[in-house]
């Protein structure tokens, strides 16, 4: 692979347009991809930086086009959900084409699905797949293995989520209706993965301050439940969102929102490692989770494009493929969030 190019599938949307401007702010030079050319052509010719991208209109549902997309990138990232849909035909002419792959994914069985199929064809193309590398599911599986690392044994992980503000966008909002509608839950209790009905339920988990007790829906459809025992020693791993995040006036009502607007969110991620020894906990906070989850995929890609990522070709976990600790660090630095580490973890893995 010589190319440096990163390609930004979905670049004008919401997230897309984040990640490319993060991206541009770099020196980065980028494909705009995605269905719409005349959509493609007003983001290029609106960019301060016209010089350091080119467009290529392409839809999932044409496989010449995502072979031509693939073949002309070292590293795409993929924002154009819902993934159920969408997410499989561009990983597999990534991993086909030996061009490391980043994806915005929620949806568990996309990601499970990519791991369970593609891992032979990236480990023999050369590619690092990472799907689920934004917000949800994302940094919580990267907080769960800084928090974690280094424990032999975990009876119960939980991440929790805590987010105020949030605003869907359409494809936002598609996936949503699509997972909390889905009877297929994918669970790991009792040290086994499980698929099948799950009855959602209310609980209580105690943030950490300022927030504390809150009421959460648990479980939450997300894909920690497949990604964190990859690289945790746990038993169960519990996941929860906040109930209020979902009874807010608007929340389902906000296609049409300016950036401005979106970006007005406030969250909180907590992690608990219970041990017999009593365990860790850990937590990070911010606000704009649009931006947090774009930044964490443009970072990624940037050292994928720069060969700094994992020395084996594989499908993995955002934990998996960086160094949790030091990688939420850095995201903490470009002003993401702030991090909270128990211990000896403060100072990375």
């Amino acid at each position: 692979m010589t190319s440096r190019l990163i390609a930004v599938y979905g670049a004008y949307g919401h997230t897309g347009r984040l990640v490319t401007a993060e991206l541009l702010s770099r020196g980065r030079e980028l494909i705009l991809a995605g269905r719409d050319a005349e959509a493609l052509r007003t983001m290029a010719g609106g960019l301060k930086e016209p010089g350091q991208v080119r467009t290529f209109p392409a839809s999932v549902d044409d496989p010449a086009a995502m072979r031509e997309l693939t073949g002309k990138a070292a590293v795409v990232v993929h924002c154009a959900g819902p993934f159920s849909v969408t997410g499989a035909p561009l990983a597999t002419a990534a991993a086909e084409a030996g061009c490391h792959y980043l994806d915005h994914a929620l949806e568990p069985h996309h990601v499970k699905g990519v791991f369970d199929t593609l891992q032979e064809t990236a480990q023999h193309s050369g590619s690092v797949l990472i799907p689920g590398l934004s917000f949800y599911g994302g940094l919580g599986d990267l907080l769960a293995g800084a928090v974690a690392g280094g424990l032999t044994a975990v009876e119960r992980l939980v991440v929790a989520y805590a987010v105020s503000g949030w605003r869907l966008t359409t494809g936002a909002k598609n996936t949503a209706a699509q997972l909390f509608a889905e009877t297929q839950r994918i669970t790991f209790s009792d040290g086994a993965l499980r698929t099948g009905y799950v009855e959602p339920r209310n609980a209580v988990f105690a943030f950490p301050p300022p927030l504390g007790p809150r009421t959460v829906i648990t479980p939450l459809p997300s894909f920690e439940p497949f990604t964190v025992p990859r690289h945790v020693p746990a038993r169960n791993v519990d996941l929860m969102l906040t109930a209020a995040t979902f009874e807010e006036e608007g929340t389902f009502d906000s296609e049409h929102l300016d950036d401005a607007a979106r970006s007005r969110t406030d969250f909180t991620i907590a992690v608990q490692a219970v041990t017999e020894e009593g365990g860790r906990a850990g937590h990070l906070r911010g606000h704009d989770l649009w931006r947090a989850g774009a930044l964490a995929s443009a970072e990624a890609a940037v050292r994928l494009a720069d060969r700094h990522g994992p020395v084996r070709p594989a499908v993995l976990s955002p934990a998996e493929a960086f160094p949790a600790g030091p990688f939420l660090r850095t995201l903490e630095r470009l002003g993401a969030f702030e991090v909270h580490l128990p211990g000896a973890q403060e100072v990375g893995q």
